[in-house]
């Protein structure tokens, strides 16, 4: 079985694939990217998403998930604004949907079931669809595979920088390409996908089958992000795929195997990037929790962990106060014994069954000055494990967030 390996690139080394980006407006810094384009120039082009699970959606959110059932999977275009998520808009921000969908698909030639929109921004804020439906004509001329590298960069908010990834494989002798660009910094909890992200490939593959394939990789990449614990209203994956590479993945296939290897690498490449740029963040950690009698149990503990405030606050100030990550182990709702867990900072053991390992106070806070952590937990219960990737918590996250707004 071929192996996927990471390719200069953009989202249109998939074969079929143009995009662009212009600045609009929306965002209230001149000059700013703020809108994308993805377009398929292949009539057979197939589309699949994930959505947010939050109760409260945004309107880009709603119009796709319809979208995508009416077209039954039929999808030819992707267009993402930053800068104003439409959220809590009610009906003005429905028609502002329409109205650029519309818009889009009518330059394009397609029927506005064929497009999907994604939005990031303030919520709450109406969005004006003549910022977009205006700049439309000019950004459909653009569509290039040259222009197609600036997607990553319009749909940035507070990101500190771009996210995107290529893979490159073959089936069959034919290469296939696995592209995907990505935004997220804070409201980072998506327990479905991701914050907005995007993926093109030229393999061939049904809605129903992409779907299926799409949970598998996000199941331990995106799924197993937080930077805050909080779900956005606009949570956004979607893929197309244009099948010009002529390789068929059909579900339960070796092919299938393969093509989901690939794609699970391609999500957990994007959702690292994600948690290394959390709002604010100095530091990358690593929770991984082994050992536990069940896998669900494992999540909860890992994910209690990465949420705590007290913990990720710790590690920002490099102090090894192990104490707060078993604590919040024992509030995670996860069933262990506490006097049998042992911790581990980079390797560096710091509480043994339960009880301070008698460790070395400037080691383990030179283990923590590191950009890059690891917290590991064994319960000593079972063979179950689980990792999550998350960051520490600075003051500037705070900065960022109470100025966010306005």
């Amino acid at each position: 079985m071929q192996q996927w390996e990471v390719v200069e690139g953009s989202l249109a080394s998939a074969q079929g694939f143009r995009a662009a980006a212009a600045a609009t407006g929306i965002k209230k810094k001149q000059g700013s990217l703020d809108l994308a384009l993805i377009v398929s120039d292949a009539p057979e082009t197939k589309g699949a998403a994930l959505f947010t699970t939050n109760l409260v959606a945004a309107a880009p959110v709603i119009f796709s998930r319809k979208n995508l059932a009416e077209s039954h999977g039929r999808c030819r275009a992707i267009l993402v604004n930053s800068g104003n998520a439409n959220a809590c808009t009610g009906r003005k921000g429905m028609q502002a949907a329409r109205e650029c969908a519309r818009a889009a698909a009518r330059l394009l030639g397609l029927e506005p079931a064929e497009v999907l929109l994604a939005s990031t921004g303030v919520i709450g804020v109406p969005l004006e669809a003549d910022l977009i439906t205006s700049h439309l004509p000019d950004l459909v001329k653009e569509l290039s595979a040259a222009n197609a590298p600036a997607v990553a960069r319009a749909i940035m908010t507070t990101d500190r920088i771009p996210k995107s990834c290529v893979l490159r494989s073959e089936w069959g002798g034919k290469p296939v390409h696995i592209a995907g660009v990505a935004k997220g910094a804070g409201m980072i909890s998506p327990r479905m996908a991701t914050m907005l992200s995007f993926l093109t490939t030229d393999a061939r593959i049904g809605p129903q089958t992409l779907r299926q394939l799409l949970r598998a990789a996000v199941r331990d990449s995106f799924n197993r992000v937080t930077v805050d614990g909080d779900t956005s209203t606009n949570d956004t994956l979607a893929a197309l795929a244009s099948g010009v590479s002529g390789v068929r993945v059909s579900s339960g296939t070796r092919a299938a195997a393969w093509y989901l290897k690939g794609l699970a690498q391609l999500c957990r490449t994007l959702a690292v990037m994600i948690a290394r740029d959390g709002e604010g963040a100095k530091k990358l950690v690593i929770i991984q929790v082994e050992g536990a009698r069940k896998a669900a149990d494992a999540e909860r503990i890992a994910r209690a962990i990465a949420n705590s405030p007290l913990v990720k606050t710790a590690i920002a100030g490099s102090d090894p106060n192990w104490g707060r990550i078993l604590c919040a182990a024992g509030y995670s709702g996860a069933a262990f014994n506490p006097g049998k867990v042992d911790i581990r900072i980079n390797g560096l053991p710091v509480c043994r069954n339960g009880l301070d390992a008698g460790f070395d106070e400037a080691s383990a806070r030179e283990e923590l000055d590191r950009n890059e952590i690891t917290l590991r937990l064994d319960l000593h219960q079972g063979r179950a494990s689980a990792q999550i990737w998350t960051c520490d918590l600075t003051h500037d996250y705070i900065t960022i967030n109470a100025s966010y707004r306005t």
